[in-house]
């Protein structure tokens, strides 16, 4: 009987070891994640936008995204596929 008790112990540490490497790893990941959003957030909101309003038959959507050249901001759903490579 105290061997069973003495193993039931071990492997209750053993499931908390693991519940706490689970819990570091979601919160690095969540850190990660804030980190990201903060430096790219304004430019993925602005390209999103510019998507929408495409999407919603705008003819005369702006992608004013930090990498946004004169080809990307023309563009529309009437020239969406057309790629010129410059």
């Amino acid at each position: 009987m105290i061997a069973t008790k003495k193993n039931l112990k071990k492997l209750g540490k053993r499931r908390g070891q693991g519940m706490t490497e689970y819990i570091i790893i979601v919160a690095l990941i969540a850190i990660a994640a804030i980190g990201v959003i903060t430096l790219f957030g304004n430019n993925i909101r602005k390209l999103f936008g510019a998507s929408a309003e495409a999407l919603a038959g705008n003819e005369e959507v702006k992608n004013t995204g930090q990498t946004a050249t004169n080809q990307l901001q023309r563009k529309s759903l009437a020239n969406f596929g057309a790629n010129k490579a410059d």
